[in-house]
This record gives C-alpha cells, sequence and structure tokens, in this order.
C-alpha cells in the first residue's frame, strides 16, 4: 500500500508534518518501537511507530533518524500522547534525510494502526486473511473480554484451515485454538527448544521441524519497542521471544501466503506486548522493596512496602502472606559477557524477563496467565518477590512454597537449546519468611544457594535454601585448583585403572558410599556377589592407600565425587 493511502484513511487521524513529495512510497510492513537504535528489527519498507520515549533532548532526534533512513524505512510517526506536539528538532531531521512524517494524535492507539497496514498489506497480497484480520481486530480492540490471541488462532482454523498455538520460550502454551486436540506439554517443550535452537543459528524464520511425523513451523512473534530490554542481543532476543508454532511445512508455500503468516505473528505482538505492559505495577513494587532492603531501611518502612504489594500479588488475601525470594542470573560466554559468575549489567533485564517467565503459574486457566510474582532486576542478576497465601489456622509455615528441584524441571529442555552451550541460567531460592524483618536475610539465602547451583554442570540450575545446611554450601568456594588437585590425587588412580580394565570401581565406589558402605545392600543394587563387590573394593583401597571402613576416608572419597 502507499502512504498516500494512510494519509487519506480519516479513522487513522494521521498529520503530515513533512515529506509531502515523497507519499508514493510503498508501505510493506509497521514496527512499533521506543529504542534507541531500532535498525536491527527493520528489513525495509516499513511504517515506523514511536511514542518518543528514546528523545531525551534535541540532539537524539538526528542519530535516530538517520538509522531509520539507513534501514530503508517508508516513513516514520510519532505520537503526541507523551510530549504534546511533536518536537521541531524531529521534524527538521525528517527533512534532512527525505524521511516522510506524521503525527498521531492521542486518540489513536497504534495497535489500530498496525492493524489496519497489516489488513491492507495482506490483503492486496492476498483476501484470504482479510476477512481474518479484521474480525480479529474488531475482537482485540475491545479487551480481554474478546478472547485476546486465541480468537486469532481460531480464525486460522476456521478460515484459513490452519492449527496454530503461541508459545512462550519457556515451552508454556500461552494460546491455542478451542476446536481440536490441545498440544501435549512435551510437544510444546520440544518446539520452544527447536525454535531456540534455530533462532541462535541466526536463520530466518519459518524454522520447520518434525515431530512424530508431524511437520510444524515456527514463526517468531517479537515484542515491540516497549520491551527492549531482554532483546538487547541476539542471545538475549532468543529467550524472550514468543513463537507461532503452524501444524502445517511453510518450506512450499508461496510468498504471499507467507506474508499472511508474518501479518498475523504482528497482530499477536499487540497481545504480547499489552500483557509485558500489565507487568509494570508488579515490577515498580519488587524495585521498591528490592531498594529498600538493600539499603538497610527500616522494617516498619519495608512492610509498608508489602501492604501494598499483597493486594495486587494476591487480590482479596485477608491476612500478610508469606514471602519467597528467588534471585535469577543469565550468564553469556565470550566477548559479549564477562563468562563465570558476572554477565555484565545487560544480563539483569534478560534474566526477569525470564524469571517472569519461569515463575508463571503453568496451570492457570482463563485469557490471563497468573502472575503472582513480582520481578525487579539489579545489576546483573534478577529478584523475584513470591507471595505465599498463609495457613488456614494461624501455623508458622506457608500453604506451599517453591521448591528448587521442581522449578526448572519443565523448561530446562528449551531453555538449554536456548543458551547454545555458550550461557548459563542458575537460580536460588529462599525460605518462606512471613516479616519485613526476615526478608533482608531471605534474599541473601536466595543468593547463596544461586551460587551453589552455579557451581554445578549445565547450562540450567537451580538450588534451594534446604542445601545451605549442607556441606554442598562449601563446596562452591573452594578454589578451582584445590578441587582439581583433591580429586585427581583420590580418582585418577580409578579412573585410569577403569580405563585399563574396565573395572567400574569408580561406580562402584559411588554406589557403596550411597548405601552407607552396606555389603549387602550395594551388592544387591550392583547385581553382584557381595565376594565380587569386596574384590572391588579392595582394589580401590590397593589403589588410594585409603581404609574404606574409615569415616574420614569414606568422608575423602564422598567429597572428591561431589567435587569431580
Amino acid at each position: 500500500m502507499r502512504l498516500r493511502a494512510l494519509l487519506d484513511t480519516d479513522a487513522l487521524g494521521l498529520r503530515l508534518l513533512g515529506g509531502q513529495d515523497e507519499l508514493d512510497r510503498t508501505v510493506r510492513g509497521v514496527m512499533t518501537t521506543d529504542l534507541r537504535d531500532p535498525s536491527r528489527y527493520l528489513s525495509g519498507g516499513e511504517l515506523v511507530l514511536t511514542g518518543l520515549a528514546w528523545r531525551r533532548d534535541a540532539s537524539d532526534s538526528e542519530p535516530f533518524v538517520r538509522l531509520l533512513v539507513q534501514a530503508r524505512v517508508a516513513a516514520l510517526a510519532a505520537g503526541e500522547a507523551e510530549l504534546g506536539d511533536v518536537p521541531e528538532d524531529l521534524v527538521l531531521a525528517c527533512a534532512r534525510h527525505r524521511l516522510p512524517l506524521f503525527a498521531v494524535h492521542e486518540s489513536v492507539a497504534f495497535a489500530t494502526i498496525t492493524e489496519h497496514v497489516v489488513r491492507q498489506v495482506s490483503g492486496e497480497r492476498a483476501g484470504d486473511l482479510a476477512a481474518v484480520v479484521d474480525r480479529h481486530r474488531r475482537m482485540m480492540t475491545s479487551g480481554p473480554a474478546g478472547g485476546g490471541p486465541d480468537v486469532v488462532l481460531d480464525l486460522l482454523g476456521s478460515d484459513l484451515d490452519l492449527r496454530a498455538w503461541v508459545l512462550s520460550p519457556t515451552g508454556r502454551l500461552v494460546a491455542g485454538p478451542k476446536a481440536g486436540p490441545g498440544l501435549p506439554a512435551e510437544v510444546c517443550a520440544k518446539l520452544a527448544a527447536e525454535h531456540l535452537a534455530a533462532v541462535r543459528t541466526g536463520r530466518r524464520g519459518p524454522h520447520r521441524v518434525v515431530l512424530a511425523g508431524t511437520t510444524y513451523s515456527l514463526f517468531p512473534v517479537r515484542g515491540g519497542g516497549r520491551a527492549p530490554q531482554a532483546a538487547e542481543d541476539a542471545r538475549g532476543r532468543a529467550l524472550s521471544d514468543w513463537l507461532l508454532a503452524v501444524e502445517a511445512d511453510a518450506g512450499d508455500w508461496a510468498a504471499e501466503r507467507l506474508d499472511l503468516l508474518q501479518g498475523v505473528t504482528q497482530l499477536i505482538s499487540v497481545e504480547r506486548d499489552r500483557r509485558d505492559a500489565a507487568r509494570t505495577v508488579r515490577r515498580r513494587l519488587a524495585q521498591e522493596v528490592l531498594e529498600l532492603v538493600r539499603t538497610g531501611a527500616a522494617p516498619a518502612e519495608i512492610a509498608a512496602r508489602l501492604r501494598v504489594a499483597a493486594p495486587v500479588l494476591l487480590p482479596g488475601l485477608g491476612a500478610a502472606p508469606h514471602w519467597q525470594v528467588v534471585v535469577a542470573r543469565v550468564e553469556w560466554d565470550g566477548p559479549e559477557g564477562s563468562g563465570g559468575e558476572g554477565g555484565g549489567a545487560a544480563g539483569g533485564p534478560v534474566a526477569q524477563s525470564l524469571l517472569e517467565e519461569i515463575l508463571v503459574d503453568p496451570h492457570a486457566t482463563g485469557p490471563e496467565p497468573s502472575d503472582r510474582i513480582a520481578v525487579a532486576h539489579a545489576g546483573d542478576e534478577a529478584v523475584a518477590l513470591v507471595p505465599l497465601p498463609a495457613v488456614a489456622g494461624g501455623h508458622d509455615g506457608p500453604e506451599s512454597g517453591i521448591l528448587a528441584d521442581t522449578l526448572l524441571a519443565s523448561v530446562r529442555e528449551p531453555l538449554t537449546a536456548g543458551l547454545d552451550g555458550d550461557g548459563r541460567v542458575t537460580l536460588g531460592v529462599s525460605a518462606a519468611v512471613h516479616s519485613a524483618e526476615g526478608l533482608r536475610g531471605a534474599l541473601e539465602e536466595a543468593r547463596h544457594a544461586r551460587r551453589v547451583a552455579a557451581a554445578r554442570p549445565g547450562r540450567v540450575c537451580a538450588a534451594g535454601h534446604q542445601e545451605l545446611a549442607s556441606h554442598v554450601l562449601l563446596l562452591p568456594f573452594v578454589p578451582d585448583d584445590v578441587r582439581r588437585a583433591f580429586t585427581a590425587r583420590l580418582l585418577d588412580p580409578l579412573r585410569d585403572y577403569d580405563r585399563r580394565h574396565r573395572a567400574e570401581l569408580i561406580p562402584t565406589l559411588e554406589a557403596f558410599l550411597d548405601c552407607d558402605g552396606s555389603w549387602t545392600r550395594c551388592a544387591s543394587r550392583l547385581h553382584l556377589h557381595v565376594n565380587t563387590l569386596r574384590y572391588r573394593v579392595g582394589r580401590i583401597e590397593q589403589l588410594t592407600g585409603r581404609d574404606l571402613s574409615r569415616l574420614e576416608d569414606k568422608l575423602d572419597f564422598f567429597l572428591a565425587l561431589r567435587m569431580s
């Protein structure tokens, strides 16, 4: 469609501020952004919508417009809701670079313009989606009661005979068609893993995946400019984007049909941005509480903020809840991350977005996910305040709580694929506390638990407060060279012997210690005769010079195995 057609559409309320001679440019898409540099998300021909949040002073307009021109966008439309009139410096910069500039009246939502452009562009290429987009626009503009993204998925099925689902990067089912069988959780996790792995390779979507004989085409659903922090680079974006999984092989689709589905992802991204914006209040509450805790504020002041947070997170809750703290960190290897403990300040927003997704209740029903958490970020870590209802009858403990060993069970596969061998996600979970006085200790407890998780092998690890009363609290802080020397002295003779003779001395040692030195239980577990077990244990003692009947030697072997 032409820019002139947008200007002639009264319902959009666009006012031309410059570029009269460029109105015959073709619009091929639309993007909403408030990034200072959105060029990485532009492919050319877009109408760029902005609320001007990127502009701090007059000097910001020239570089912003220059980047848009280099990306070959069709035009820029600036909203008047935030600043009133469009700044003169932006008007002059667009005039210098011959970039058409529109003003968007504060009464017109960007979503209205987005859906109009998508509908017109798709309608020109293939008419079969025009009815879908138009019907979905009417339902989406009616608010959450209109059904959210589920509606457009139902329309894809009824109008285009396509079954499709919207998934989060962790494999959570965000939306799906009401008709027909659902998508099993294990399939959702595998699709998300395949999508994240494909995105990390840099290949453009859609990505084709075959699972159990069924072909799926995966389209990224990227958030707009209102959530730039979690997508500052390709690695962070891979852990932030939703995806549209279509039960079809898009490999043989015509370009027109592919464009239709891209239009649908833009519609769904409007809902994605709306849900992200709905978390703003919770994020602000968490940031305020975290800042009070970090700066040593009085417990009464912290308690006052918690009383404000409780009704927002648990509407209708009469008594003050218990609280748990979860700390997360995303770390990257290589030049873009610091590697090891750290990851740079840019990791904080990525960890915040990811922790919000991990803590969403997967069993929530209805159009809205159950967001009963508030997540803030400080530096390179994200911190979540998780409210827990108090037990009826006045008992001390909470009714339920987050367990570290189950927190990552359903998201480990997709996240490992998204980290792609050069990143890590580590989480620590505190015990529940029932007062503001305990919140500082809970934060430190969660941070210690996260460090325990960081000392473990694997790309996605979590640890809980229960482990802080165990030897595992000490192991992460043993220097690496001491670890290597200690384990090599005890275990290398056994490993060498196993390589030469396939004697399985290391597995035998692990089983013997796990059975508390019981000969009969260990022999039964290994399916060995007790005499064979005694021979192997004797060989271990001979090779290492240790005595497995002595507690001290058992403890040394136990720690060596844990640190290896």
